[in-house]
């Protein structure tokens, strides 16, 4: 077989029927395609990735940390926060980000783990 297709029309259709009234709706996919797309920049997987170690982190913290400027870490976080990945809060002049549960659970789905080396807590056990 030197196709990636079936040579033969062969339908299963109680079965096919079944697999796909299980199937999110076509808004729910495009929401974790947007999600999924978040997280397929480096840059922005790297600093989703230093949120979940460090919990909570501001842009400078981010900049530094990422190696990236701070005009950038705002556009990027900015994204995941868009995406439902990370949330901000205002504390003084500071802003500072998180991921939300969502953010860290397809952070694990896309790494494989937390993203960083040799870092475990309860919390993000938990969230594994």
């Amino acid at each position: 077989m030197s196709s990636d297709a079936c040579d033969l029309l062969c339908l299963d259709l109680p079965h096919a029927e079944q697999v796909r009234a299980q199937l999110a709706g076509e808004d729910e996919i495009r929401v974790f395609a947007e999600r999924a797309k978040a997280l397929g920049d480096p840059s922005r997987l790297r600093i989703a990735a230093a949120l979940r170690v460090g919990d909570e982190l501001c842009v400078c913290d981010l900049a530094w940390i990422t190696e990236l400027s701070q005009n950038l870490v705002s556009h990027h976080v900015r994204a995941l926060r868009n995406a439902g990945l990370a949330t901000s809060r205002r504390n003084g002049k500071l802003v500072m980000y998180r991921l939300t549960d969502e953010g860290a659970r397809l952070l694990i789905a896309v790494t494989g783990s937390i993203a960083a080396r040799n870092v475990t807590t309860p919390e993000m056990e938990a969230l594994a």
